[in-house]
């Protein structure tokens, strides 16, 4: 397979007005292709922050933004982690080499190095981190159209085909257990089914989740205290968004939201009561949305309807379950990062940095603190950059 330039994989971005992956982590656009109550928010406010600022203890602070990796073209599908220690470990493409790379904080500096280099090989991946600050990645093999699995074992990476039946694994949410086996869920694109793979031993088992039309796009996966998994998904036949869960006995499958086209990139995370709390995209209305769920049933909201946002988007919950969200805003000659958090009675709405061409591939991550740690790619001066 021809590797498509940089210029042909940005240009599908905008079309998503018209894929982590993160990291909680999603992808600009599935490039292969990661009842509602209006809200709304502030660029700043009382309980909110200018933008170029974040939320600290002190009140707002300044982000810090840095290169990770300065390549022209590493960055995308960017990944993102944190290590038991907090330090933030990422998995990317780098689309000039045509390579899986990985880079962590080595003390004094940024180290980047080659994990797979067999073919053009490492879009859509999704990274997660063991006990033992061991990372472990899924990622596409888009020259032989397979889902791979890479984990590191002392100084060297394993690599491994976990499913090469057809078109699989251009889209990939991995999560690890209690004991640091790898899960994956991930699309099926010669079937257009959702599909789950879990690894035992050396033995990857592999099943289909939902196979009722075209679904599985852009999947994102979270496990909750006990394992059990949990898979947030767009369904491209009738655009909605769905969501699925293991039950005793099977999967359990539900739409969470079928207003207009609604649930393209989903990015999903688990509060302490193991409910699920998901951020998308509506197509339709050009907003970034958000919906969680309880013993209820589903409560909606619209996030940010201000400008053509929220594709992709990233979630994230603090120690009290408060939704964070990192997206990207699409309008023409400004795509840029935006950040929102709710404070307990409303949406705050910022800029990150208002730099053309930032964030169109990103992942969040919340440290020990609360404090936001962002993943993206600067398609503007290019490379893998870091928003602290």
């Amino acid at each position: 397979m021809t590797r498509p330039s940089l210029a042909v994989l940005l240009a599908a971005i905008p079309l998503l007005a018209a894929c982590p992956e993160k990291i909680a982590d999603t992808p600009a656009e599935e490039l292969a292709d990661a009842g509602s109550t209006d809200g709304g928010g502030a660029d700043a406010g009382p309980q909110g922050c200018a933008d170029g600022k974040r939320p600290c203890a002190s009140g707002c602070c300044p982000w810090t933004i840095e290169t990770v990796d300065p390549n022209p073209n590493a960055g995308m599908f960017v990944s993102m982690a944190l290590d038991p220690s907090g330090k933030p470990r990422f998995s990317y493409y780098d689309n000039v080499l045509g390579v899986l790379k990985y880079a962590h904080w080595a003390g004094s500096a940024w180290a980047t190095e080659v994990v797979d280099s067999a073919s053009d090989v490492g879009t859509g991946s999704s990274i997660a981190v063991d006990s033992s600050s061991g990372p472990h990645i899924s990622y596409y093999d888009p020259t032989h159209s397979v889902l791979k699995y890479a984990h590191r074992s002392g100084a060297s990476w394993i690599t491994e085909v976990v499913d090469s039946s057809g078109d699989v694994g251009s889209q990939s949410s991995l999560a690890l257990d209690a004991a640091g086996a790898p899960h994956i869920a991930y699309y099926d694109s010669t079937n257009g089914d959702l599909k789950y793979a879990s690894k035992s031993g050396s033995t990857w088992h592999v099943e289909a989740v939902d196979t009722a039309g075209n679904v599985g796009l852009a999947p994102s996966l979270a496990l909750a205290a006990d394992g059990t998994a949990h898979v947030a998904y767009y369904d491209k036949s009738n655009g909605d968004l769905k969501y699925a869960r293991w039950a005793a006995g099977g999967w359990k499958i539900e739409a969470v939201d079928t207003l207009n086209d609604v649930g393209k990139a989903p990015s999903l995370a688990l509060d302490a009561a193991g409910n699920p709390h998901v951020s998308y995209h509506d197509v339709t209305k050009g907003a970034l949305k958000y919906g969680r769920r309880d013993g209820s049933g589903w409560h909606l909201e619209v996030v940010d309807a201000t400008e053509e946002v929220g594709k992709p988007s990233a979630l994230a919950l603090d120690a009290s379950g408060n939704p964070r969200i990192a997206y990207y805003d699409l309008v023409v000659f400004k795509r840029h990062l935006r950040y929102a958090h709710w404070t307990g009675s409303a949406w705050m709405l910022q800029a990150v940095d208002r730099t053309p061409d930032i964030g169109s591939f990103l992942s969040l991550a919340l440290d020990g603190s609360g404090a936001p740690r962002i993943a993206l790619f600067d398609a503007n001066a290019g490379g893998l950059k870091y928003a602290h």
